[in-house]
């Protein structure tokens, strides 16, 4: 099997959703692996853009099998108005998706409990949640005694399972501080009700997805496996506790997947020309002034799901050389060198000073990390437009010295250039072309 895996090696926002959509149609199956609906990827297909955050981003290819597995925890109520708004566009996604019945639902509850604890400060500090449940629903998922699988709202014990649970949930969330009208909307009477409308719409789609990923990989299909988040907000990996609740970087794609390392060939690891990170937590290369300003609005930095404007900054080469380390990766995805393009002079992080030394790692402490200076070097920038390049022959030098000078110090090939957020504006190079990227 040839097995390709697109992650992202930044904070997140790196645009995955663009280069699944792109590769999807050389692939047999499209897998997304973990995460909820705090992703979200933007496919810009002609005129017609597409925000997607619990359906994988190959979904809009109707002869691509594509399914989500045990790692992604599901909001039902979410999915259905996504599954909705597709068929409105004449996307039958009934047709070409499948979804884990070992997944696990986010429930009303969980964004109850979100929005009474989790989305208080850290050290006076958002944790940078998106309020959508994902973070209890994992806890939930460890925890065990009161995890709602998929599986659980096709078996007949389903509605004593979801009253039992939606009781214990209303007593806990009374102790944590949520209000009377919280606690109605989660009545036990309510919650099973949800579950049967649930139920109804969603049984013809869950399936074993471990049992058909597997068997795909043992027919030699060609599999793109699709991650949510970046790996720098990894839950183990990443700058906790500003991070999400799962394994985003790529040693989450076969615990989350089911599939064993031996069918991973290829890691494309996706990130920015630049930096970007969304809500609180350590960010060395941050730009508090006009430039990062500058970068905000030339890249329309907001987010995809939440709205919030991003915070930017120079690239860090410190961080993404970690990340490609840690996710395995044979080929950089750098995006946006668009809005690079109107710049005299450009910066990369290529150390960090922490209390008078300089490293080249991340630290694994936050407090370490926000002590952190970058070490710059300045590179020349070419200030003209790329946004109509088709090929790498028509990038200026400077453009590509710039890409050369990233290559060096991630210690990895770019394979692939992105120019703007149509199709056509992604360039593969012609090494990227013969690994069939």
């Amino acid at each position: 099997m040839s097995g390709t895996c697109v992650i992202g090696l930044q904070w997140g926002d790196e645009a995955k959703g663009k280069l699944v959509d792109l590769l999807a149609p050389r692939f047999d199956w499209v897998v997304r692996y973990q995460g909820g609906a705090n992703a979200g990827h933007t496919v810009v297909a002609g005129d017609e853009t597409y925000k997607l955050h619990h359906i994988p981003s190959g979904i809009l290819h109707s002869d691509v099998q594509n399914v989500i597995t045990p790692g992604v925890v599901i909001n039902p109520t979410t999915m259905l108005q996504e599954i909705d708004g597709l068929q409105a566009r004449g996307i039958d996604v009934f047709e070409n998706l499948k979804v884990s019945e070992r997944a696990h639902l986010v429930m009303p509850w969980h964004m109850i409990e979100d929005a009474t604890i989790n989305a208080t400060a850290v050290r006076g500090e958002s944790i940078g949640t998106t309020n959508r449940g994902i973070g209890p629903c994992y806890r939930d998922k460890v925890g065990r005694t009161h995890a709602i699988r998929m599986i659980d709202l096709i078996e007949g014990s389903r509605d004593e399972r979801i009253s039992t649970v939606a009781t214990q949930k209303q007593a806990l969330l009374k102790n944590l501080g949520a209000s009377q009208e919280e606690l109605d909307s989660i009545a036990p009477e309510k919650m099973v009700a949800l579950a049967a409308s649930w139920a109804e719409r969603l049984a013809p789609m869950i399936a074993d997805t471990t049992d058909m990923v597997l068997d795909a990989a043992e027919a030699n299909q060609k599999m793109l496996f699709e991650g949510a988040q970046g790996a720098l907000l990894d839950i183990d990996h990443g700058t906790y506790p500003f991070v999400t609740s799962s394994n985003s970087s790529g040693v989450g794609v076969c615990a989350g997947a089911g599939v064993p390392p031996k069918w991973i060939n290829q890691v494309l690891g996706v990130c920015k020309a630049y930096s970007t990170r969304v809500g609180g937590g350590p960010f060395p290369s941050e730009l508090e002034d006009e430039t990062g300003e500058k970068i905000r609005k030339l890249g329309n930095e907001f987010g995809t799901t939440t709205g919030r404007p991003r915070r930017c900054g120079w690239f860090d080469a410190v961080a993404v050389r970690y990340t490609a380390r840690l996710s395995g990766v044979t080929r950089l995805a750098l995006m946006m060198m668009d809005v690079l393009a109107h710049f005299d002079e450009l910066k990369v992080c290529v150390a960090y000073e922490l209390d008078g030394k300089e490293i080249h790692r991340v630290p694994a402490h936050a407090e370490q990390l926000r002590r952190c200076k970058p070490i710059y070097e300045t590179i020349q920038g070419w200030n003209t437009p790329v946004d109509d390049a088709r090929s790498v022959d028509d990038f200026p030098p400077l453009a590509m010295a710039y890409v050369k000078r990233i290559e060096e110090l991630v210690g990895i090939p770019v394979g692939v250039l992105s120019v703007g957020p149509d199709r056509a504006q992604t360039i593969f190079t012609e090494e990227s072309k013969a690994m069939n990227l």
